[in-house]
This record gives C-alpha cells, structure tokens and sequence, in this order.
C-alpha cells in the first residue's frame, strides 16, 4: 500500500510539473494581457476603447495557442508545438470562454499524435519525399485533431467549467469558499499551482469579470502571503543555513513572484503545511469580507502583479493589502509556532531541496551516472562568454540560480552573460550548461557538445564558485591545485602523477575470495581508506549505496562507490580493481571483477571512460578475469591506466 500511495504521489507531481512547464515559458504573455487589462479596459488606470480591443483576442487565442504549442513541444519538439496549436484552435473556436484548460490537454495530445506517426514511417519514407510526407501529415493530423476538438473537447470543457462556476458561486454565498486553500497550499508544492490558476481559476475568473469588473478567484492561488509568512518565520527564527538563506528568499518570493522558492522550507518541516493552509484560508477570508479582487491574474504571483491588477479604487486597494497581510501574519504565526516548538538540524535544507528536485524527475540510475561521467568535458574558461541554469520550464529555480551566479560573475568582474532557460528550448551552440543533477541527462541529449555542471539545488552550491574561480584564472581548477604549493613547501603532484596516482599497481589485487558482496565493498572500501583516498566512513557508504541500487553493472562487472552524501568523505581521486575469479553473487548476478571508485573534482573520469569502454567486451572481460600477474591485467584495461 506504500509503494502504491508514493507511485500516485510521484505521478501527480510529475504530471504538475508537466502542466507548469506548459505555463511558465509564457508568463511573458500573460503579463503583457495584464497589464493591456489593467491599462485600457473602462475600468482602467488610462481607459482607451481602441486599445482594449487587443485585451479579448489576447485571452481567447494567444494565451492559449501559444500554451497549446508548448505542450506539443514539451513531447515532439516543434512539430510536437504546431500540431499541438492546431489542435489548440478547435477548443478555442469551439468554446465561448478561455480555453486554458482545453489547451492543456489538446497541445500535448497533438504532440503525442505527431511523435507516434513519425515513429511509425521512421526509415519507410523514400528520399526526397520527406518534406512532403512532414508537411501533409502534420496539416491532416492536426486537422483531424482540431475537428475533434472543436466537436466534443471545447464543449465538454465548456461544460465541465460551467460546473465549476455554479460549485464556486455556491462556495461563495455558503462562506466556504477560504476553505479552497486546504487544497491549494499543498497542490502548490506538487507544482500543480499552475494548472489550477490558469486550467481552472483563471476561466472561471475571467467569467467573473465580465460580470462583476472583478474576481477574489484571481488571488486564491497567487496570494503571496503565505510563502512570505514562512520564509519571515525562518528568517527570525531557523537555525543554520535555512535562517541564513530565507531573507533573500523571501525577496524573491514576495516581490519576485517565484513561490517555488519557499517549498523546500515547507518540505524541511512539513507541519509548516498547517501554517500555509491557514494563512491561505485567513488571506481568502479577508478578501471576501472586504469584497477584494483582481481584474486579471496576477502571474507570476508577486505583490507588484496583485497591486498591479487591482481594480482603481481605495477600497479594492485596501481588501487586497489586508488579505495578503492576513494570510502573511497568520502564516508567520504558526511557523514560529512551529519551528520554536521542534528541533531543526541546519542540514535539513540541502535535503529538502533535494526533495523538491526529486518531485521534478527521477534521478539517473547507476548506469546513467556512468554515461554521464564518460560524456564530462574540460571546460574552455578562455572562450566562455555565456552560462545558461537549464530547468523544466525555465523559470523558478533555475532562475534564482542564474541571479546567484549572475551576482558572483560581477564581484568577480567576469563579462559573463548568465542566463536561464527550459531545457527543451537550450540553443545548439550552448556552452556552459548547469542543471539539477537529475536533469543533467536531459540537458546532455539536448547539447551534447556543451560543457555540463550538475548542481544539488539552485540556491546554494559551492559549484559556482568553483566555476568562477575557473573563469577567473584561466584554468580548471584541477590545473590549479596542481600548480599550488602544500602548507610544509612541498609541490603537488603533476597532472601525470596525479593521474597514474589513482591507481598504483598496489591497488591491484589478484585471485580474491569473498562469502558475500558486501565482504567484496568492504574490501575495496578498505583499499581506498589505507590508500589515502577517503576516510573510513566512506567505506558504510559504499555499502550503503549499493543498498539503494545495485552497482552490478554487466559483464561480470561491479563498480561500487559511495553516496552522494558521502562525496565529503573523499580525499583524492582513487581506483582499486579486484579480480574474483570463481566470482561473488551480487543480486543474482556473478561479478568477476570489481573496481572501487572514489572520485574528486572530475579527475576520475577517464578511469570511468576505460571501465566502461574496456568492459563493454566481454573478450576484454574475460583477459582481465583470468589474468595471473597484474601487469598483464592492466594490459587488458589499455594505456588510460599506465600513465
């Protein structure tokens, strides 16, 4: 029953992030229909009849054609997004209301149509026929899509939203309707925020004003009183790296608009659950009492959008500020509660940063995490001009990392532009890529030929001074530390020494024995200790992490290494091979040969390279297996480790 309930948790959060990143790279757009609302309807701050006329098409047809088109890229690129819009046109002729919703589901199934019939004639079409077969089957597919969209789609949404006002019209007049909150705060943190604002609120709201000149729907999912109210409660009262984190944080939540920016502080302590719910339902409260409301949505969800999209009158003004600072008092109130009440470990942020991050893609497995080593190139600092942080949707974290990092390259007087994007829409001349560790696959099949740096989490991480300090001499930052001197006068050792330093012949060991797998890691664990490699403890966490996923790798081969956590505990780069010739059973699986890895800042890599390259041949394998004196082992393996 777990494992079902965390399958459904998993789905759900990466079916609302796909809906995010469907929203978020037209943020642009909506704005620009906000601020047209607020400038020239007759309510407006300067009413002009002219100009409100772009303010219906806009909502009608570019918002939602240009979601529509996301989504259709997100699953097939850009012949994914043009059959998506095509699709997208029939719900938004076939429907009298915003189409929001209808695009979110016609834009990714035009997608997934196109991607399913390019699969289908992959290598039938003859040559010279390819732009003709591409051109027609996109024009009819999206065709027939927008038919069916036009027929049942559009209208069955139609209906569906027509509930939707009648259930809100009804929550409003009974006085429940702040208890939306109970659902909204928590689909926040499974980034299903947009969906709900824009699928759902945003129709239903625009029905509103049309009606009313205002919607209190507007401010139940963007209302930036809650987030503030965590975020000023670690501020005042975290410990560690949370408190000292939370003031910027908070500047980026509350006038930045970025909620995502507090989920992993809600993540930390998830009783902080009750304070945004609270603060939520108090916000809501306060809006209805004082007839608050917006004439637009305000997205991205900052104080200056919710100001911004306020109808002009002091009264409208009034129940606005109040509900925010309601819910953000209320908020702060509870999580001092909270945290003053409980233990809080300074550590808890990095880990629930990295929940949040897990919430947004699986992490690689064993052997992705090989491919990705062997793929890590030298980075060129002498011709680095530009940096792009790469996430889903490109916008939240990974723009907050490019704001830290955009912020050390001007201390550092680097003319460096950073940047951030989606991954799916990195340019092919990219150089230097930074992404979340699990998103780094994704980023490496996009621009293979650019240089990739993996981060734990965009907010902190001692990956960008380490890039800095790179751009900044000129050089790697291996190639730095092996032109410094020791603390006692004593050179480093040279690149080659260093090289051939990971593994000396005594890290060689033939015709071993072992009962079980973990007698054969605590071995090789013992090996990199007394080497100089690692600390002791980092010998558990090899265990440890072939606990979590076996390190058995094919071909008779296991590479066994610590866990991420455990990257502290190593010292220097370090190889050991251990060749088991009658084997030990790894799962069910017989390993011959076992190579024990620890690896620092990359200098690794090209051991990783020869493992994976040399036993990828079974032929090679099977000298390596059955060799009898080291040196003709290390023949087996190739040149990558007599150096």
């Amino acid at each position: 029953m777990d494992q079902n309930n965390k399958s459904i948790k998993v789905g759900v959060q990466k079916f609302g992030n796909f809906l995010s990143s469907m929203v978020l790279p037209n943020i642009g757009a909506f704005i620009a229909w906000g601020l047209i609302t607020a400038l020239f309807i007759p309510t407006g701050w300067i009413p002009n009849e002219k100009l409100a006329a772009l303010v219906d098409p806009t909502v009608k047809y570019l918002l939602p054609l240009l979601i529509g088109y996301t989504g259709g890229k997100l699953i097939h690129d850009h012949r994914g997004g043009v059959v998506g819009a095509i699709a997208t046109m029939g719900v938004i002729i076939g429907s009298d209301i915003p189409m929001f919703l209808g695009a979110m589901i016609m834009g990714p199934l035009g997608g997934y149509v196109i991607k399913k019939f390019d699969s289908l004639i992959e290598g039938k079409v003859r040559a010279g026929f390819e732009m003709l077969i591409n051109n027609f089957s996109a024009g009819i597919l999206g065709g027939i899509l927008a038919i069916i969209s036009f027929l049942a789609v559009g209208p069955a949404v139609s209906i569906f939203t027509g509930w939707l006002v009648v259930g809100v019209e009804w929550m409003v007049h009974t006085g429940i309707l702040p208890l939306t909150s109970v659902f909204i705060e928590p689909a926040k943190v499974l980034f299903l925020n947009n969906a709900i604002n824009h699928g759902v609120l945003s129709p239903i709201g625009l029905e509103q004003v049309r009606d009313h000149g205002k919607s209190v729907l507007f401010l139940l999912e963007a209302n930036p009183g809650p987030g503030i109210g965590v975020l000023l409660a670690y501020t005042f009262f975290g410990k560690g790296a949370a408190k000292q984190s939370a003031p910027g944080a908070a500047i980026i939540q509350f006038f930045g608009g970025i909620h995502e920016i507090y989920f992993p502080y809600i993540l930390m302590r998830p009783l902080l659950f009750v304070a945004v719910i609270l603060g939520g339902i108090s916000g809501v409260f306060t809006f209805v009492v004082l007839n608050g409301g917006l004439i637009a949505p305000a997205s991205p969800g900052s104080i200056i959008a919710v100001l911004a999209e306020t109808p002009r009158s002091a009264g409208a003004y009034l129940a606005n500020i109040c509900g925010v600072l309601a819910a953000a008092i209320v908020s702060f109130a509870v999580s001092t509660f909270v945290l003053k009440t409980g233990k809080q470990k300074e550590e808890n942020l990095e880990e629930a940063s990295k929940k949040m991050q897990e919430m947004k893609g699986k992490k690689s497995s064993v052997a992705s995490m090989l491919e990705q080593d062997q793929n890590d190139k030298e980075l060129e600092s002498d011709t680095v001009n530009h940096i792009i942080f790469a996430c889903d949707a490109g916008m939240g974290s990974s723009a907050m990392g490019a704001s830290i990092l955009r912020k050390k390259m001007k201390e550092a007087s680097l003319d460096v532009k950073v940047t951030n994007t989606a991954i799916s829409s990195l340019p092919n001349d990219a150089q230097v890529v930074v992404t979340q560790e699990e998103l780094t696959p994704r980023a490496k099949n996009q621009v293979p030929h650019a240089y990739h740096i993996s981060v734990d989490n965009f907010l902190a991480s001692p990956k960008y001074d380490e890039l800095v300090d790179q751009l900044e001499n000129g050089r790697t930052t291996t190639e730095k530390s092996n032109s410094e001197e020791l603390p006692n006068g004593e050179q480093l050792e040279t690149e080659d020494e260093a090289e051939s330093s990971i593994l000396p012949r005594k890290n060689v060991f033939l015709n071993k024995t072992f009962t079980n797998k973990e007698d054969a890691i605590r071995f090789a664990g013992q090996v990199l200790a007394d080497g100089g490699y690692v600390n002791a403890s980092y010998i558990a966490a090899m265990i440890d992490r072939d606990e979590l996923t076996s390190t058995y790798m094919g071909n008779d081969v296991a590479i066994p290494h610590g866990t991420e956590e455990a990257k502290k505990e190593v010292l220097k780069s370090g190889v050991t091979i251990i060749q088991i010739p009658d084997g030990v059973d790894f799962d069910g699986q017989k390993v011959r040969l076992l190579f024990g890895i620890a690896g620092k800042d990359g200098t690794h890599l090209d051991m990783l390279s020869a493992i994976a390259v040399t036993c990828s041949d079974m032929e090679n394998v099977e000298k390596m297996a059955t060799a009898s004196t080291v040196e003709e082992l290390m023949d087996a393996m190739g040149t990558s480790f007599t150096k």
